[in-house]
């Protein structure tokens, strides 16, 4: 576990920084453009490459490629593996990566007019607001090829355990973007004109994967590796990797591709609807971002280790323990999230062009979308369970069904309750993604529940509901403040999680959820931190 919980805190801690920087981000530009016309088209410009990024660079290009790399990279020499071998399939495979991106990328922007019409035909239906979409996706859509390429030098480092440089690399996207923000609020000068602030904003979205892949570059060479770009040769190796990519697609995408049909419903809604339900995913994907990634991250080349090594002992173990430390981090926040949130969406988002009355509606957006926080994270432990064994079809199969039920529920609930029935619809399919997903690893023995886990995480439930009597019973007497000046905002939510904090874990600590081991490494973790991870 010690290697595990290293690994998770530097991605960890790392991530956090850069969803403090995303915070910040998204506070900014709800006080600057609010949830309108200009929103709702950005919003829809981003959703586009970032959705792309998370479902093959990071989703399906990572869960293929970091296994066969660190394979050959551990594999014997007299196996045909080292590091000559690695580096080999390193420069076949980026040989043809970097084309297919520049053509999917150049289809993608022909064709964008298409594709924003499917996605938001309603937009058409507002003067100006599916031309701006239009011009602000071409503007963003260069963004996917440049963080594609980021995310497999990432993966080189992942397979060496370095996973600071990936992980800082989200950091200089929000900072570039918050630069943006700053600029287009200073061009739009007197007039008001929304579509100015757009505009800069997206072009600094194509500016910061420039940013970020220079970083990587400095990284990779750092670390003592080089890439050479060669004619496309589409090796054996290439060609089982395109293989396993084509179904971990779906199989290790399904939150993104449910972000594409929550998009298609949410366009359909009033105006506004869509930067709503995206501000609210922000908060969502805090933990999300800090604990699943992380864990995600660190666990599949450990993963995939043991299983080629035939230790099935050590496979379980380590996913037994990253899910114990999944639901520890996940359940409290969930509960806290859903408590609190008409508190923090006052506090953070309403100012400006942001009104009170839509933070109230994004106050329930969060609720029904944390409902299924811990499945979010728990699939991101699972899947590597498959894409470790190279078994990319069952996630495709548990993938499809969850989101065809997705998709029926949405087709219920959205013109019933609006947005926040399709953020419901979303916790659901995940639940159910996550059941289904584990239920195959049981029947399988790959991985099962055990008695210890089992009562562990009854314990941190005890916990969270003694956290959760506490925060009920505080949030209507903190009301008042939420959206008073600057420094009663900040005195209330610092109440709120310092009491619920401290009631979590002292609650946690008495009932025995906490694992002394775990906490042990935790504190020799913060205190033995070497000088390369704190990039």
């Amino acid at each position: 576990m010690t290697s595990l919980v290293k690994s998770v805190g530097t991605i960890g801690g790392l991530t956090l920084v850069s969803r403090i920087f995303g915070f910040a981000r998204d506070m900014l530009l709800a006080r600057v453009l609010g949830a309108g016309l200009a929103a709702d088209a950005f919003q829809l410009a981003f959703t586009l490459p970032n959705t792309f990024r998370r479902l093959f660079a990071e989703g399906a290009f990572s869960v293929a490629f970091v296994p066969m790399y660190s394979r050959a990279l551990h594999k014997a020499e007299s196996e045909g593996g080292g590091e000559e071998a690695a580096a080999k399939f390193a420069d076949d495979v980026l040989s043809v990566f970097l084309w297919v991106l520049l053509a999917f990328s150049g289809l993608m922007m022909i064709a964008m007019p298409g594709i924003v019409w499917i996605l938001a035909r309603d937009f058409q239906e507002v003067p100006g607001k599916f031309d701006l979409a239009v011009l602000l996706s071409r503007l963003t859509f260069p963004y996917l090829a440049l963080v594609s390429l980021v995310a497999m030098l990432s993966g080189l480092l992942n397979a060496r355990s370095r996973f600071a440089p990936g992980a800082f690399a989200p950091v200089l996207l929000n900072i570039v973007l918050i630069g943006g923000i700053l600029t287009g609020a200073w061009l739009r000068g007197p007039g008001h004109d929304d579509r100015i602030v757009a505009i800069a904003l997206a072009v600094s979205v194509s500016l910061a994967g420039v940013a970020q892949l220079t970083y990587l570059i400095w990284s990779v060479r750092r670390a003592g590796l080089r890439l050479h770009w060669r004619l496309p040769r589409f090796t054996p190796e290439v060609k089982k990797l395109g293989l396993l990519i084509l179904p971990a697609t779906f199989g290790a995408g399904i939150y993104q591709i449910s972000q594409f049909v929550d998009t298609f419903f949410a366009t359909s809604l009033p105006q506004g609807s869509l930067t709503l339900l995206k501000l609210a995913d922000r908060l969502n994907q805090m933990p999300l971002g800090i604990v699943g990634i992380a864990l995600g991250t660190a666990i599949l080349p450990m993963l995939s280790r043991h299983i080629h090594s035939g230790d099935a002992a050590e496979a379980q173990r380590l996913q037994g323990n990253a899910f114990e430390m999944a639901t520890l981090l996940t359940l409290p926040a969930a509960a806290a999230l859903a408590i609190c949130a008409p508190a923090f969406t006052a506090a953070f988002f309403v100012g400006g062009k942001f009104t009170a009355a839509d933070g109230a509606i994004m106050a329930n957006i969060v609720v029904a979308l944390v409902a299924g926080l811990p499945a979010y994270v728990i699939v991101k432990i699972l899947n590597p369970g498959f894409f470790a064994r190279e078994d990319m079809r069952t996630p495709v199969w548990t993938a499809l069904a969850s989101l065809i039920i997705n998709i029926a529920i949405n087709l219920y609930v959205v013109e019933r309750y609006g947005i926040v029935g399709l953020a419901a619809a979303t916790a659901v399919s995940a639940s159910i993604n996550c059941l289904l997903l584990y239920t195959v690893l049981h029947r399988r023995g790959w991985f099962h529940f055990t008695t210890k886990l089992a009562g562990k995480i009854a314990r941190q439930i005890v916990a969270v509901a003694a956290m959760s009597a506490l925060l009920w019973w505080m949030m209507p007497r903190l009301a008042p403040y939420y959206g008073a000046g600057v420094f009663d905002r900040i005195w209330s939510l610092g109440a709120l999680v310092a009491a619920g904090g401290a009631a979590f874990f002292a609650a946690a600590f008495l009932v025995g959820a906490l694992d002394k081991d775990l906490l042990a490494m935790l504190t020799r973790r913060r205190a033995k931190v070497s000088a390369p991870e704190q990039e």
